[in-house]
């Protein structure tokens, strides 16, 4: 690809970035414009400005402008000349902000809306003017330069669109959502000029005729019958004789109404009128069955009067001729399949570049489209993202197929290595309805692409075969019931083994999510059931415990090991196929988020065994697990060692990459808004990238370029960004991860009250359409992007950080009340309840002394009866007569007369049937008035209770006395009764009621579930446990689904206690070491310790001892061990490194003291024995390490235990523990006389202390161990074992160059020509020089050195004042005279070794030869791009020469310019290579494997240091050093520094 990055870019994300953007805003008249130099496009995305620099063939990111706090609603630039580089955006924060594009940064900023602001211009004549319109009907016009604004209130409408004239200075078209459009002057005149009144619905756009004028043109003669002679005359009556608009000048507008209308200034009105027509839709990807919201948006092309573009009904665009009579004649843009957006238009504009006319339109389909005006092509299309990028994958076998997974319910699938077109994207949408947060390619069938989405759903799409264009993907039947977190192909597992090899696929498909299940799913048949691994997991390592949750899942490349990551932090490694448990990593304690396996394809195949992994602790963690698989144990291990240790985060970690290029790179994404590039072997972060505006959720290295990184990110981008253009080398610390902090809370805030839609929301109903388009509706996307969502997809939806806040009250062990479940959902009246159902509540009203009040009369049950008998007499008489005519027939039989029919109230004196309607009609009255309870009453005295209790029932009005009462009814009628009011009190939300009255009818298991479902888990095991038998598995389902809940909240201890209900000790101790901290691992040891799990318990003793030595308290961690027999030698190593603290504080008493005093043990110690000799002393007194098979025993639990070798980044007491560890096996050995052992241990010692990098430390451990040399040692060892032998020299080696050292930095005076000068404090870190710095480097991983030649010789002539006054401090030695210097030099004979001087060349020349092929494949695979990027055939040429010129001129020339050396290296091929490489291996195979092992201090170094020392070295020393060098310091980084003394 061309240039990477347009020219300003430099304070943007733009060093060499191609990104994916966030979609442009929707329904919004204009929030996309190019800049008239052709140069920049922009467009709104949510908060932001994309810029894209169009200035090439292809578009290119160039930045974004970032400021707002919410969703922009316009944005243009300025179009006055010399201006092309300013332009204005206005959001709905209330602002408008002015910016430089060129190099994105704010120029100003000014609210003068009190309304959100819908419409935006920047005045093509007045160059600082900017007009603004709001949903009230406000017009701001705002002059920056003077800062002075005026307001307009021509209409009291919504406005939708605003133009400033392009002939006119003062002249605004103002476009409204009811379809009115208004031109005002807003020159001191601030009139009215036209209301031009014609659409029906909102006016969409508005766009003037780029050429002044209303020469009419011959088409438009149909519609302008005869206009009245006074030109100045308007229909509306208006007198308009301003000169400025005699010449007057067309205004185009688009409208909802489906037409566009061509408007005369002169004569305010319609001259034309364009009907949108139907076209037949090419290649849309939409239902047809959605009607979509339409959306008609004009532009008017500079300098062409007579020809319009606007856009269509779907997403087509149209070329309208306004010259044409008859019918209108329209021509559609994009004459081939697929040109076409899919969905409507919003914006348009354009722009002159050299000899051709762009087109530039954003769509709902959320590409970005160019077109040529003059062919009416689409010249390139940008695709852009509508949501979170969930995840990033690159296809196994299409290289380069980049699979994106967008919150916007779509996967992108982007071919980065197309040729003719850099952005080449495909979409797929079909059958997905939800955020899609996961992606795995199938390993070996090209364009298998499965996928996970937040509703739980897993499928698989094929992206390859050419009908896939419109073809749904294949949907497993079973489905997670929370978000997909990680999907990974993997060998089949039981079931799917049992069959024949033909009948099963090679590889199946395995997914988790937020439940915490795995499922394996046959490819083959994803309408089968899928099935839960845990089954398998169970059955093959019979577990009775509780499986944890499983939050990420990860298959070893080569399909032998299974990698489940969980949610209490803790990692499991499976044997395929049937998933025997090998070991556990302890590390996290957090929720994982990823797990990677490193590739297989490297030199090192034992790299393949690097698992890395990260979690909601911002540390990565990377192990080692050769040897979990080639451990012969029956029984799963337990890790609790990292191998590596990356710190540097400060927030989660979502995904991790290795690099398929190198051996040992990772990157990982963090929600500290960075990606951070690691050299795992060195624990050194490489480089961190900066360019998202957000949280990273996704990451993945470039299969093809390894200098490139792709990542994904919540603000709605892919970035693909260059390691080698980074500036920072580390994540963020402090002042700066506050800074990217507030950068990312500038994402829009939540608003509380959805009052007002932002303009052009539409109505909810087509937003929903939107939804089932495969696009997020308007209102998800406003939602997501004001973070309502953004939780969602990531793996902390289950883990609320509840314990890790301050701000808790409650504490965890509180008495029970403290979060008492049943009082959450509970109206008040329950308090006042007693087991007894019957009681009613009690009455609302209080009593009240007041009189009157006590006087007032019951309400009467018959009340239309007593007022009928309160009538006048007449009528009262009447009744008389008619009762006693109605009884005369009564009594002969005849049927009752009609008169009684209207005086029911006379039922009361004649027969049943009277009274009964006489009661019906009193009742009804009671239910119309609302007394329920005296309408039950009546019905009670009819006797119809059954009829009571089912109306009561149905109207949701039984109480307790109607329950109470059912019995008369009989039993089934009141057990019915019962159930209808339990019904009606878990309506009420009185589940505790209800639960009670469940009981009373006998339904212990229906009052039980009721509680539990919801959440009444206290009062449901109460129940429980009083009502059945103690083995009832209900009992133990309660007590674990409490506990989970529980543990979600984070109150552990609670879910500890119900663990121990269920009687499952093991969950029980695993939730109370879930928080991590000292006093949480203590509780859950000593819960271990009882409940029998030994092992576990002395796990997390080990854990908590850790951590209480981190704050030095020594005392606090022996406690913790002593209680464990398999700590004995723990606790061993402990004691000894409390002792080894104790000799260096002494030693170096530090002025600094730090926040915590260390807590150490008041022992006797024997000051004058030697240190090991006192060690063991406290071990026999303190400790009772009385018998050797207690020390046997310590020494064998210590020999088992590996820890992995130190670097200059492991933490300094981490180091000291190792190193204590070491040592404690040497005094061992010791005390058994096993010397050859001790030997080993403590050259062990001294080389950890040397590797980590701190020399210091390095010359303590000596001085303390060794205070005499190593001669005593030697004498001790079997002369026969040449291990052990080969061990001691390699000891005295280190004692030597201690000593010499000392010698060199301490020595009395300074040797002529050695000036004095103060290194670079960065290039020495831990008190060491640089020269240090750099063996070892070279040391532990040979030929990596840090320096070059020069540098090297500067740092050997430049004795340190630094370091000076620090050694002579630190190392506790006296200034040492010249013949006592001499006779220690001697001692330093055994440094000059030939044997190891060859042994080390060799060594260093197979580095430099593997570090030349390395970075010979480097800039082949970066030439192989060139050539790919660069379409153009001259360069290609050019490239091709250069690249044979430079095939290896590169990694010389750098250091050429550094050492300013004069010859320069010939380029070697790679025939001359691979002999150098056999030659150097075949000479080193020669060498014993004991030196090869064993570290050896650098020879040629020492002899550089001793001639250094000048006449402190005895001469036949400095003879032997100058010999050494003279035949083996042909290495390049020797070469200037020996240059000297050879001369």
């Amino acid at each position: 690809m061309a240039a990477e990055t347009g020219t300003g870019a430099g304070t943007g994300t733009g060093m060499g970035v191609r990104a994916l953007p966030a979609s442009p805003n929707w329904y919004s008249s204009r929030c996309s414009d190019a800049s008239s130099d052709g140069h920049l496009f922009g467009f709104a995305a949510r908060h932001r400005v994309c810029l894209l620099d169009i200035g090439a063939a292809a578009p290119t990111f160039y930045g974004e402008l970032i400021g707002h706090t919410d969703r922009i609603s316009g944005f243009a630039f300025c179009h006055c000349p010399g201006q092309s580089g300013l332009c204005a955006s206005s959001s709905d924060d209330g602002s408008v902000k002015i910016w430089d594009a060129a190099s994105l940064s704010p120029v100003l900023e000014y609210s003068r809306h009190q309304n959100p602001i819908s419409a935006l211009h920047w005045s093509p004549l007045v160059k600082d003017l900017v007009v603004s319109g709001d949903e009230k009907g406000v017009i701001v016009c705002y002059w920056y330069n003077r800062s002075d604004s005026q307001q307009f209130f021509p209409e009291p409408r919504t406005v939708f669109c605003l133009t400033c004239s392009p002939h006119h200075e003062n002249l605004v078209a103002i476009g409204y959502k009811d379809g009115m459009v208004v031109v005002i002057d807003i020159s001191r005149k601030r009139e009215v000029l036209h209301r031009l009144r014609g659409h029906e619905d909102e006016i969409h756009c508005l766009a003037w005729c780029p050429v002044p004028g209303e020469e009419r043109l011959p088409a438009w003669q149909d519609e302008v019958q005869a206009v009245p002679s006074e030109e100045g005359r308007v229909p509306n009556g208006e007198l308009t004789q301003d000169t400025t608009t005699k010449k007057g000048c067309y205004l185009a507008s688009g409208s909802k109404d489906q037409t566009i209308r061509i408007w005369s200034c002169t004569r305010g009105r319609s001259v034309l009128t364009l009907k949108l027509p139907h076209t037949k839709r090419r290649g849309g990807a939409v239902d047809p069955a959605v009607k979509e919201r339409i959306w008609l948006t004009v532009h008017w092309p500079p300098g062409r009067a007579t020809e319009i573009v606007s856009s269509g009904f779907g997403g087509e665009l149209l070329l309208w001729n306004l010259t044409q009579s008859g019918k209108r004649k329209w021509t559609l843009l994009g004459s081939s399949e697929g040109q076409n957006h899919s969905r409507i238009v919003f914006n348009l504009s354009s722009v002159k570049q050299q000899d051709k006319e762009l087109l530039f339109s954003i769509s709902m389909d959320r590409d970005v489209k160019c077109w040529d005006l003059s062919t009416l092509d689409c010249s390139w299309t940008m695709p852009s993202l509508g949501g979170f990028v969930y995840s990033l994958a690159f296809s196994p076998v299409d290289t380069g197929c980049l699979a994106i997974g967008v919150g916007d319910s779509m996967i992108r699938v982007w071919n980065t290595l197309s040729m003719n077109n850099i952005y080449n994207v495909k979409t797929f949408w079909q059958s997905i309805k939800s955020k899609v947060t996961a992606l795995s390619w199938h390993p070996t069938k090209e364009g298998s692409l499965a996928f996970g989405t937040d509703d739980g759903k897993v499928g698989i799409f094929d992206t390859f075969s050419s009908s896939a264009k419109n073809k749904p993907p294949q949907i497993s039947s079973t489905y997670h019931k929370k978000t997909v977190y990680a999907l990974a192909w993997g060998p089949p597992t039981p079931p799917l083994t049992s069959g024949e090899e033909s009948e099963q696929p090679s590889v199946t498909l395995y997914s988790c999510a937020g439940e915490g299940i795995v499922f394996q799913h046959n490819p083959w048949n994803l309408n089968g059931e899928a099935n839960d691994i845990n089954k398998v997991i169970r059955d093959t390592n019979s577990i009775k415990h509780k499986l944890p949750a499983r939050t990420e899942i990860s298959w070893k490349p080569d399909g032998k090991l299974l990698a489940l990551g969980n949610e209490d932090g803790s990692i499991e490694i499976f044997q395929a196929p049937n998933l025997k448990l090998l070991c556990t990593i302890q590390q996290h304690h957090k929720l994982i988020n990823a797990i990677r396996w490193h590739h297989e394809h490297g030199n090192q195949p034992e790299l393949s065994y690097l698992i890395a992994s990260g979690s909601i602790n911002a540390t990565i963690y990377v192990h080692n697990l050769k040897s979990v698989v080639e451990s012969t144990s029956e029984s799963p291990l337990t890790i609790t060692e990292p191998f590596r240790t990356l710190a540097g985060h400060t927030a989660k970690i979502t995904s991790l990459s290795w690099s398929p290029h190198h051996e040992g790179r990772l990157v990982s994404a963090c929600y500290d808004g960075t990606a951070q590039v690691w050299d795992v072997m060195k624990e050194e972060p490489l480089c961190n990238y900066r360019g998202h505006q957000g949280r990273l959720l996704s990451v993945q290295w470039s299969p093809v370029d390894s200098d490139c990184v792709y990542t994904g990110a919540d603000d709605f981008s892919v970035h693909k960004w260059h390691i080698s253009k980074q500036e920072h080398t580390r994540p963020p610390q402090g002042k700066k991860s506050i800074e990217l902090e507030k950068k990312r809370s500038m994402q829009p805030k939540v608003k509380a009250k959805k009052k007002k839609k932002p303009i052009g929301q539409s109505s909810g109903k087509q937003d929903v359409n939107d939804a089932m388009n495969g696009d997020e509706s308007m209102k998800e996307t406003l939602l997501e992007e004001n973070g309502v969502l953004d939780h969602e997809g990531e793996k902390e939806v289950q883990e609320t950080e509840l314990p890790d806040k301050v701000s808790v009250t409650v504490s965890e062990d509180t008495s029970s009340s403290a979060y008492d479940y049943s009082s959450f959902n509970l109206p008040k009246p329950f308090v006042t309840q007693k087991a007894a159902p019957v009681k009613k509540d009690p009455p609302q009203e209080k009593p009240t002394p007041d009189a009157s009040l006590k006087k007032k009369k019951p309400r009467s049950i018959l009340p239309f009866s007593t007022f009928m008998d309160h009538r006048s007499k007449d009528e009262l008489h009447q009744d008389c007569l008619r009762l006693a005519t109605c009884l005369k027939t009564k009594d002969n039989n005849e049927d009752v007369s009609p008169d009684l029919k209207d005086c029911i109230h006379l039922g009361l004196f004649t027969d049943r049937d009277s009274l009964h309607k006489m009661i019906d009609v009193e009742g009804k009255h009671h239910l119309e008035n609302g007394h329920p309870e005296l309408f039950q009453q009546l019905m009670l005295w009819k006797g119809d209770m059954k009829g009571v209790l089912q109306a009561a029932a149905e109207r949701g009005e039984l109480t307790d006395q109607l329950v109470a009462m059912s019995p008369m009814v009989g039993y089934q009628a009141w057990v019915w009764t019962v159930e209808a009011f339990a019904k009606q009190l878990c309506f009420q939300e009185q589940y505790v009621k209800a639960a009670s009255h469940l009981l009373s009818i006998h339904k212990v298991y229906e009052a039980i579930e009721l509680l539990k479902v919801n959440n009444f888990y206290r009062e449901a095991i109460v129940i429980a446990k009083a009502r059945l038998r103690p083995e009832d598995p209900i009992l133990r389902d309660l007590y674990t689904s409490w506990a989970a809940l529980l543990e979600k909240a984070g109150h552990y201890s609670m879910a500890a206690r119900c663990y121990l209900g269920a009687s499952s000790p093991y969950d029980a101790v695993k939730v109370l070491s879930r928080k991590g901290d000292v006093t949480s691992l203590k509780t859950a040891a000593e819960l271990a310790l009882i409940t029998g799990e030994e092992e576990l318990s002395a796990t997390l003793s080990l854990r908590c001892a850790q951590d209480l030595l981190l704050s030095s308290n020594w005392v606090g961690a022996q406690e913790v061990l002593q209680q464990h027999k398999t700590l004995f030698g723990q606790r061993l190593v402990f004691c000894l490194n409390e002792l080894l603290c104790r000799c260096l504080s002494e030693r170096n008493p530090c002025e600094q003291k730090s926040p915590v005093p260390p807590c150490y043990h008041s022992w006797e110690l024997n000051r004058e024995a030697s240190f090991f000799d006192m060690v063991i002393e406290v071990w026999q007194n303190v400790l009772g390490m009385d018998t050797t098979e207690r020390a046997t025993c310590a020494w064998e639990q210590l020999h088992q235990i590996e820890h992995p070798p130190s670097t200059s980044n492991t933490p300094p007491k981490q180091v000291l523990f190792r190193i204590s560890h070491d040592l404690a096996l040497a005094a061992l050995s010791c005390q058994s006389g096993t010397w050859d052992e001790a030997v080993k241990s403590i050259l062990g010692a001294v080389t950890r202390s040397f590797d980590a990098g701190n020399f210091t430390l390095m010359q303590e451990i000596c001085s303390i161990i060794l205070p005499e040399g190593c001669d005593d040692l030697r004498h001790k060892l079997d002369n026969t074992n040449s291990q052990s032998m080969d061990a001691c020299r390699s000891l005295e080696g280190f004692v030597a160059y201690r000593l010499l050292y000392d010698l060199w930095w301490n020595s009395p005076k300074d040797p002529p020509g050695l000036q004095k000068a103060v290194l670079d404090p960065v290039l020495c870190p831990s008190e060491q020089t640089t020269l240090e710095k750099s063996y070892l480097s070279g040391d532990s991983s040979p030929g990596e050195t840090d320096q070059t030649p020069a540098e090297m010789d500067e740092n050997l002539c430049n004795t340190t004042e630094v370091q000076k006054c620090e050694t002579q401090s630190d190392s506790g030695t006296n200034l040492v005279d010249l013949v006592d210097g001499q006779s220690k030099l001697k001692g330093c004979k055994v440094l000059l070794s030939e044997e190891m001087a060859v042994l080390q060349n060799t060594q260093r020349d197979i580095a430099e030869v593997q570090e030349t092929l390395a970075e010979m494949i480097r800039q082949h695979q970066q030439q192989r791009n060139n050539l790919q990027e660069n379409t153009n055939g001259n360069t290609q040429e050019s490239n091709l020469e250069q690249s044979s010129e430079t095939e290896l001129d590169k990694p010389c020339s750098d250091s050429n310019q550094m050492n300013g050396k004069d010859e320069i290296k010939q380029p070697i091929t790679l025939p001359e290579l691979t002999k150098q490489l056999l030659n150097a291996k075949q000479k080193l195979a020669e060498f014993p494997d004991n030196l090869k092992v064993l570290p050896f201090p650098d020879v040629l170094e020492c002899c550089l240091v001793l001639l250094h020392l000048g006449s402190q070295c005895p001469p036949e020393l400095q003879e032997q050093a100058l010999d050494l060098l003279r035949k083996h310091s042909s290495a390049n980084i020797y070469k200037k520094a020996v240059r000297r003394f050879l001369t």
